[in-house]
């Protein structure tokens, strides 16, 4: 069955699907985006999406081109007919196509892409096994509380953990690890403290990482909101990583150093499992 994708109203197989060249997108990586995990057939925090979706286009100054409801169809529609049980829904909007000029066109025609992804979560072996990590300078600008498509960054710090043989690599500023180049970075540090990087435009406002910061709270867990460095994170009980197409994966070895005794730790292996109760519960 071919995948059906929406691109401007319109649900139409892959192969058909088309956007101008001139695209801000595609020039400019104007364009902002969303990932929403989909379980059980059922879209995983999505008012939580939707809020950071809001956010992102406020920031760079669009305004939302359909209201929630109409996302919430489109994504519900697009899991409906791709048969989605478990995975993702991309979704992308961006400022639209438009003679290519650094000015924003005025007004601007909107482009809006979503597609999903089927993919599993729950049972990604991943999850049993753990992760290796590497660290990385951190070479993005200075807005990535905006969860923008501008990401080569990102994408070149993911190819170099491939060719070390890690899943992920930790972004590095000023010898503090900032965050994942596609998810939240969390320690257990040695005095059995929670530890991530606060908000800001340094990092991301993870959906995910919310959760965690919740359950954390509600698990009594001593939490803060604090940097820590590489060397902390190598002297770590346990490390962790969140995002939205992964929910929570244990992190086991860091730049080739074991963390902990190199399995799976039981903070985020209880996270995991609460926050995979919890979306289902939600359903």
């Amino acid at each position: 069955m071919p995948r059906i994708v929406y691109v401007n109203g319109v649900y139409l197989p892959q192969e058909e699907a088309k956007v101008s060249v001139f695209d801000r997108a595609f020039l400019f990586g104007d364009a902002v985006y969303e990932v929403t995990a989909v379980l059980d057939g059922r879209l995983v925090d999505f008012e939580a999406h939707l809020a950071r979706l809001d956010r992102s286009l406020g920031k760079i100054g669009l305004a939302p081109p359909i209201p929630h409801e109409g996302l919430r169809e489109v994504h519900e529609e697009l899991i409906a007919q791709n048969q989605i049980d478990e995975g993702i829904v991309y979704l992308q909007i961006s400022r639209g196509s438009a003679e290519r000029d650094f000015a924003y066109p005025d007004p601007p025609a909107p482009t809006i892409v979503a597609f999903t992804q089927s993919r599993p979560i729950v049972d990604n072996p991943l999850a049993t096994t753990g992760v290796k990590v590497i660290t990385i300078p951190d070479m993005r600008w200075r807005r990535r509380d905006i969860k923008s498509t501008s990401m080569l960054p990102q994408a070149m710090g993911k190819e170099a953990a491939k060719r070390q043989g890690a899943y992920e690599a930790w972004m590095v500023e000023d010898g503090f690890v900032t965050e994942g180049t596609s998810s939240s970075a969390f320690i257990l540090d040695a005095k059995g403290v929670l530890r991530t990087q606060p908000l800001g435009h340094h990092i991301l406002p993870g959906v995910t990482r919310r959760a965690i910061l919740r359950l954390a709270t509600s698990e009594g867990l001593a939490l803060e909101e604090r940097p820590f460095s590489v060397e902390e994170a190598y002297q770590a009980r346990e490390a962790f990583m969140t995002a939205a197409s992964a929910f929570v994966l244990p992190i086991v070895e860091i730049d080739g150093r074991a963390i902990g005794d190199g399995t799976p730790g039981p903070v985020a292996r209880v996270f995991r499992a609460h926050y995979i109760a919890e979306a289902k519960a939600s359903q």
